[in-house]
């Protein structure tokens, strides 16, 4: 079965895999009233570059390896952010927390693309808050499995084209 999946199918998958994640998160978001922190905004735009990426090798056939290899450098930096807010969250230590008054890179690019997209990249909430939870896991937490699931998926259609 997973050698169907594979090439055009396997990015065209992610691509909207990748879009959905980034549909849902913002349709839970408007239900219940939730306030995105800068590390979830950059999270969902990391999702939106996984898109582009896998994009990229669905209309090229002769970038996969380099689709590959941009869309796994993505998903790992998507790991780290969701492990360290999941990490934050855990802690749950207001030193550690998000600075709106001292941002670094991250925060100021989610700030800049909040200005010009604020529907899709605003930020204004905290970064250790646990406002949602589905099945005892927090938004961080369910964005760390989709992150490692598409490292995982990533590493399936790597191999396929040995």
């Amino acid at each position: 079965m997973w050698q169907k999946l594979r090439g055009r199918p396997a990015f065209a998958l992610l691509a909207v895999g990748c879009l959905g994640l980034v549909g849902t998160g913002m349709v839970i978001q408007d239900l219940d009233n939730l306030q995105p922190c800068p590390l979830c905004i950059f999270q969902r735009l990391l999702y939106l570059v996984i898109a582009l990426w896998a994009l990229l090798g669905l209309v090229l056939p002769r970038a996969h390896r380099l689709a590959l290899v941009l869309t796994g450098l993505t998903a790992l930096g998507g790991l780290a952010t969701a492990g360290y807010q999941t990490w934050l969250q855990w802690v749950n230590d207001p030193a550690l927390e998000c600075s709106y008054t001292n941002p670094n890179l991250i925060e100021r690019l989610v700030d800049w693309l909040g200005t010009r997209f604020p529907s899709l990249f605003l930020a204004t909430g905290f970064c250790s808050s646990r406002d949602w939870t589905l099945f005892d896991l927090s938004m961080a937490n369910w964005s760390l499995i989709c992150f490692g699931a598409i490292v995982g998926w990533l590493w399936v259609i790597g191999k396929g084209r040995r």
